[in-house]
């Protein structure tokens, strides 16, 4: 099937996913696209970064002649420091993620199911895999979101009834942003609402490539950025 419009690009999803945030919120950013996250926070929004390699609280993104070989995010790019930035080792970063105290995580996805179910570590066709901390934050987050393209370059689906690839989590996402659609994971099993369309796609061409049925929300909008 041809596309019916441009596909929007990594930064456009991060700056979808941004709006998300509330001000205030623990924020934990996964490996590729949710790293991305931190510059674009909309203005008046103070978030505190949570990293499992244990660092709590950073300022955005680094560029790479001013960053620090020790101050990193999960994706190995620099941060910006910001007053009040505490250091401490693996252990104590893996109890926040599993006390609870993490409002709201960020992951990439190779499969969403139609319930939630998350599989993001492990690509069978290449037999390589990394569990890294998704699956204490797969459970642990108060709010899990993916962002990642709708499809790869393959063109298969990757939101799919049910995962077929080894599941990080089970029922734990609850918002899926891609580079054509916002989804709704709904709660107790009701499935993938559609929320909002990226500029010239709809309902129809974005159920062609999608293989979980989607249900179109009645204040299905395009997706806007402000």
């Amino acid at each position: 099937m041809t596309d019916p419009a441009p596909r929007l690009g990594r930064e456009v999803i991060a700056m979808r996913v941004a709006r998300e945030f509330g001000d205030g919120e623990v924020v934990n950013l996964g490996i590729g696209i949710p790293t991305l996250c931190s510059d674009f926070v909309p203005p008046g929004v103070q978030l505190i970064y949570q990293s499992e390699s244990g660092l709590l609280n950073c300022g955005p993104l680094a560029g790479e002649d001013d960053g620090q070989v020790d101050l990193i995010n999960a994706g190995g790019q620099f941060l910006s420091p910001i007053p009040g930035m505490a250091f401490f080792d693996s252990a104590e970063a893996f109890a926040m993620i599993r006390g609870g105290h993490i409002d709201v995580t960020v992951l990439g996805a190779l499969q969403v199911s139609a319930t939630g179910d998350l599989a993001n570590w492990f690509l069978p066709a290449r037999g390589v895999g990394n569990v890294g901390g998704a699956m204490d934050l797969a459970v642990g987050a108060k709010r899990v979101i993916v962002a990642m393209e709708h499809n790869p370059r393959t063109g298969e689906p990757k939101i799919v009834p049910e995962c077929t690839y080894p599941l990080t989590g089970r029922g734990c996402v609850g918002l899926i942003v891609t580079d054509i659609a916002v989804i709704e994971v709904l709660p107790d099993g009701g499935g993938l609402r559609l929320i909002e369309h990226a500029p010239g796609w709809d309902a129809t061409s974005i159920q062609a490539v999608t293989e979980a049925a989607l249900t179109v929300s009645d204040d299905l909008t395009e997706m806007t950025l402000a």
